[in-house]
C-alpha cells in the first residue's frame, strides 16, 4: 500500500552552495504534491507538456514577484552564478542575465524591458510576475500564453478545451466532454456543484457562462482565479457528477431522490448543511437507489504507482488487473458490479469515498497489493475516536461507524474462504482510508504473493483464484448484507 515518491535534483555550477539547491528542491517538492491554494496565499500555476506546478507569490513594494528560477527548473536543466550585484542563469543553451535594480535583463545577447525591476533573496532571483509572459519565450524558445488576472501560464500547445450539451431527457443530463482526462476537485452546495481543476490547463469556452433552458440544470459559469479553473454548474435540484471516457467526459445530473423531504446533497466532504461548522465536515447519507451490488476501488493510478513491487511491477497495475477479475466473478455470480478505477486514472481518496457513497453500494471492496509477506490480508475500518453521527448527518471520518460489524462479518467470510483453499490469511483493524468515509459495509484486500517470487503477483492463475476467492465469500454473507443491486 507504498506511495509514489519524488525526486527532485537540483542541478547548480561550482560556487552555488548546497543550502541554496536544497531551498529550491523544496521549493519544487511543495509544489508539485500541494498543487491546491490556501484561500490568502498568491500563487501561479504553470502547465506544460510534461508536468504541471504552481508557485508561491511574493509582493514587494506592491509588486507580485515569483522565483525565475524555481519556474523553470521542472522543465530541464538550469545552472545559474551570483556574483554580486549580477545574476546569472542557464538553461540548455539559453543565457540569461540580470542586475538587482534593473528593469532590464539580456537574454541570448538580446536586451528584455521587465515590468519591474530585478530583486536578488537568499540567492534567489525574484522577476515581476506580469515579465514571465516576455521572458519565458525567449528563454524556453516556444510559444508562451499567460493570463496574469488569474496567475495561469501555458507552456506550449498544452490547453484543455471543453464542450457542454444538455440532453433533455427525463432527468436531464449536462454532458460535458474535455479534449484530455481530467480530474477535478467536486464539491456542492444548494443550488450549485462546483468543480475545481487545480492540475489541468483547462481555459474557457466561447463565454463564460452558459445557459441551458432548463428547469433543473438552467446554466454554469467558468471562472478563473489563483491558478486554478473552475466550473459551478447551477441547479434547482441537488446534482451529482459521474465520470466516464477514461475521464474525459463528466456528466452532471439531478440526484436520485426516494424518500419524500427536503433534498440533500451527495456525500461531498465539506458539504455542510446550513447549522454546521466547517470545522466538523460531515457526510450525507444520500437515499438513492443501489445500481450496483458491489463497488471495486483498484487503489492508486496515474501518476500514483503505489508500492514499486519490484523495478518491473507497479501496485496501481495488479490493483486493476485484480478488479477486473473480481468484476467477472461477482457478475457471474448474479451481483452486478461497478470498477471505481477501470483505467490508469489517478483518484484522491476524498473522490473514491464520494462516488462510492453516491452509488450507496451493499458493499464496497478496495484492492491492494504488497511485496512483503505471503498471502492475504483482511482490513476493516479501524475509527478514530470522537465522531459524532446524528440524523443524516455523519461525520466524514466515521462514516464507517453504522456498519463495522456488517463490514466485519464480510470480512470473516472472505477470510473463511481463503482457508478453504490453504492460502494463508489475516484479518486485521486499520486506519484505512476510505473505509471510514464510506457509509456502507467496506473491506480493504491486500494480496501479497504465494511464495518468494513477488511476480508471481502478476500470474493470472493466481489473480484469479483470488479474485474467485473473494467472490464466493461475499456471496456467501450476501443475504446477511442487506440488500440487492
Amino acid at each position: 500500500m507504498g506511495s509514489a515518491g519524488y525526486t527532485i535534483l537540483s542541478r547548480g555550477p561550482i560556487g552555488v552552495s548546497a543550502r541554496r539547491s536544497i531551498r529550491i528542491a523544496l521549493f519544487l517538492l511543495i509544489a508539485a504534491i500541494v498543487p491546491g491554494n490556501s484561500a490568502d496565499e498568491k500563487r501561479i500555476a504553470i502547465f506544460a507538456a510534461a508536468t504541471t506546478y504552481s508557485l508561491p507569490i511574493s509582493d514587494r513594494n506592491g509588486v507580485e514577484y515569483v522565483g525565475l528560477l524555481e519556474a523553470i527548473e521542472p522543465l530541464g536543466t538550469v545552472t545559474s552564478r551570483n556574483g554580486g550585484d549580477h545574476w546569472k542563469f542557464r538553461y540548455n543553451d539559453a543565457d540569461a542575465e540580470f542586475m538587482v535594480g534593473s528593469n532590464r535583463a539580456k537574454i541570448r545577447g538580446h536586451d528584455i524591458d521587465l515590468s519591474g525591476t530585478f530583486l536578488l533573496e537568499n540567492n534567489r532571483g525574484l522577476v515581476p510576475v506580469t515579465s514571465l509572459s516576455t521572458l519565458l519565450p525567449r528563454i524556453l524558445g516556444v510559444q508562451v500564453t499567460f493570463n496574469p488576472a488569474s496567475r495561469r501560464l501555458f507552456i506550449g500547445n498544452v490547453a484543455t478545451h471543453f464542450t457542454a450539451q444538455l440532453s433533455r431527457t427525463a432527468p436531464p443530463r449536462l454532458v460535458m466532454n474535455f479534449t484530455s482526462p481530467v480530474n477535478p476537485t467536486i464539491a456542492t452546495e444548494p443550488g450549485k456543484l462546483r468543480m475545481a481543476f487545480n492540475r489541468e490547463p483547462l481555459v474557457a469556452p466561447g463565454t463564460p457562462t452558459l445557459t441551458f433552458d432548463d428547469k433543473a440544470i438552467p446554466s454554469a459559469t467558468y471562472l478563473e482565479n489563483n491558478g486554478i479553473a473552475e466550473i459551478t454548474v447551477n441547479g434547482t435540484v441537488p446534482l451529482m457528477a459521474s465520470f466516464s471516457n477514461d475521464r474525459r467526459t463528466i456528466t452532471i445530473a439531478p440526484t436520485p431522490q426516494q424518500a419524500a423531504g427536503p433534498a440533500q446533497p451527495a456525500a461531498v466532504p465539506g458539504a455542510l448543511p446550513a447549522a454546521s461548522s466547517a470545522a466538523n465536515p460531515v457526510a450525507v447519507v444520500p437515499p438513492v437507489p443501489r445500481h450496483f451490488f458491489a463497488v471495486i476501488d483498484a487503489s492508486h493510478g496515474g501518476d500514483d504507482r503505489g508500492a514499486a513491487l519490484s523495478d518491473k511491477l507497479a501496485e496501481k497495475d495488479v490493483t486493476l488487473a485484480l478488479a477486473r477479475r473480481l468484476r467477472q466473478e461477482l457478475e457471474a455470480r448474479g451481483m452486478s458490479t461497478m470498477v471505481l478505477r477501470d483505467s490508469d486514472a489517478n483518484l484522491t481518496l476524498d473522490q473514491r469515498a464520494i462516488f462510492t457513497n453516491t452509488a450507496h453500494p451493499v458493499i464496497y471492496v478496495a484492492l491492494h497489493a504488497a511485496s512483503d509477506g505471503n498471502g492475504v490480508r483482511l482490513y476493516t475500518a479501524l475509527l478514530p475516536a470522537g465522531g459524532e453521527n446524528n440524523g443524516p448527518f455523519i461525520s466524514w471520518d466515521t462514516a464507517q461507524e453504522r456498519v463495522v460489524p456488517i463490514s466485519r462479518t464480510a470480512a470473516q467470510a472472505v477470510a473463511a474462504e481463503f482457508q478453504k483453499k490453504q492460502i494463508q490469511v489475516r484479518t486485521l483493524s486499520a486506519p484505512l482510508r476510505p473505509l471510514n468515509n464510506l457509509t456502507g459495509p467496506a473491506i480493504a484486500v491486500e494480496v501479497a504473493p504465494p511464495g518468494s517470487d513477488v511476480m508471481d503477483l502478476n500470474l493470472p492463475a493466481y489473480q484469479q483464484n483470488v479474485a474467485s476467492t473473494v467472490a464466493t465469500g461475499i456471496a456467501a454473507v450476501r443475504d446477511k448484507l442487506g440488500g440487492q443491486p
